[in-house]
């Protein structure tokens, strides 16, 4: 069976209601998942996948858009319980979800302190202190702009650079989707592009983005935010002017 599904899954944290979008694609012969939530988020993903009707002992393959912590953060979890699924990412981002180079983010956060005011910096500790604690994983398939994978309907890589400098989204053809990361978020029932806060480059996002044009895409699934089926080809050009 042929099936993209979108996963909601809603987490509380510091009284706030949150909520991220992976999803799921699968075949007759692979289960596909894009990103897989923070650390400790396995029970939260493998729950919100058998509410949609998959079994996720059943994932091939997990996609890692980038190395940020909400995004790859339950990727031991996921190895640990599913030791038969591949790890993709591109050949950039690899280094520092394997844990060979310190996380371009850890870096950003350490950067940052001195400058904090001293309310901010508990919080500012905690936060480097989770990133220096999450668990790194082997990557087993390093990819580059336009690769494709002949599944799914077709799965192709699209370098997105500028959130962080590996990132990359996935085009899926068969349902002309394409799967964002954190290259386009949703605010308000519109497309934006990625928190310049936490975008390592701004210039270089919004170039991506143009990059996007030569798709013909009919979805965009975004991490942060979800699905926007409206028009994206107009949604990008506003973006990019």
């Amino acid at each position: 069976m042929n099936r993209l599904t979108v996963l909601p899954v809603e987490f509380t944290t510091g009284g706030i209601t949150n909520t991220i979008y992976p999803a799921i694609v699968c075949d007759e012969t692979e289960m596909v998942l894009f990103d897989c939530g923070y650390p400790g988020f396995f029970p939260l993903l493998t729950s919100a996948a058998a509410a949609a009707g998959f079994d996720c002992s059943k994932l091939t393959k997990i996609f890692i858009t980038h190395h940020d912590y909400d995004h790859m953060g339950a990727l031991a979890e996921f190895k640990q319980a599913y030791p038969q699924v591949q790890i993709i990412a591109s050949c950039i981002e690899e280094p520092y979800i394997s844990g060979r180079r310190k996380s371009l983010r850890l870096q950003q956060a350490e950067d940052i302190y001195p400058t904090l005011p001293e309310e901010q910096k508990d919080f500012a500790r905690n936060f480097q202190q989770k990133l220096q604690e999450m668990k790194h994983v082997a990557v087993d398939c390093c990819v580059s702009d336009k690769a494709r994978l002949d599944c799914c309907g077709g799965i192709e890589v699209v370098a997105t650079p500028g959130h962080m400098p590996g990132h990359i989204s996935l085009y899926l053809h068969d349902y002309k989707t394409l799967i964002t990361g954190d290259a386009l978020t949703m605010e308000n029932s519109d497309l934006a592009m990625a928190n310049p806060q936490y975008t390592l480059d701004m210039a270089t996002a919004k170039e991506s983005i143009k990059k996007l044009l030569t798709y013909d895409i009919e979805q965009i699934i975004c991490y942060h935010g979800g699905s926007y089926t409206g028009n994206c080809r107009e949604a990008l050009q506003r973006l990019v002017r």
